[in-house]
């Protein structure tokens, strides 16, 4: 459930983000658009995240376990790293393969994002009516998927690969059957990207 699973479902949100942002990279780091293409990534895993480990029970097993690293994401992306085992290459043992390969999917497909966020939203409890002091409300989600679902102009031009159907397919294809009969949702014939639109 989103807020209370996210502290312990962050490694697997950050580590599954990189390694995204790393595979289809918006441009050279510490610019604008690699920045751009990594909130888009970041925003597409943590749906991803939240569909897979609903609860916290799901969150601390996952936590406690180990989501499986990115062996065979790696393997599949060409991206292989030459020493799995070197300093600075442990992030990838958080890297969860199911996420990645929904968060693919919610990339390349604007309508399966939009249903993946409307799930999430849809599995949040009931938004406690009264104001807080502040004058907001509690409960609810907040607006933090914008770039997932409606990017604008400088957002698709900085994700033209993290969002290219063809070029996601071989990450969304491996686990995107499972992600459709969650959703309720029927397997598109050729997904297309929000940049080609």
């Amino acid at each position: 459930m989103p807020g209370t699973s996210s502290t312990a479902l962050s490694p697997v949100i950050a580590a599954s983000t990189h390694w995204l942002a790393r595979a289809y990279p918006g441009g050279d780091a510490n610019t604008v658009a690699h920045t751009l293409a990594e909130l888009q990534a970041r925003q597409a895993v943590t749906v991803a995240a939240w569909l897979r480990y609903p609860t916290v029970i799901d969150a601390a097993l996952v936590a406690i376990a180990g989501p499986g690293g990115s062996a065979l994401l790696d393997w599949k992306a060409g991206s292989e790293p030459e020493d799995e085992f070197a300093d600075g290459e442990g992030w990838r043992t958080w890297v969860d393969e199911t996420v990645v390969s929904w968060a693919a999917c919610l990339l390349a497909d604007p309508s399966l994002a939009r249903r993946g966020v409307d799930a999430v939203i849809a599995a949040m409890p009931v938004p406690d009516p009264r104001p807080r002091p502040n004058g907001r409300r509690t409960g609810g989600l907040p607006n933090e998927f914008r770039r997932l679902l409606s990017p604008d102009p400088r957002d698709l031009e900085a994700a033209v690969l993290l969002r290219h159907p063809d070029l996601l397919e071989p990450i969304a294809a491996m686990h995107r059957d499972t992600l459709l009969y969650l959703l309720d949702a029927e397997p598109e014939q050729a997904p297309t990207s929000a940049a080609a639109a």
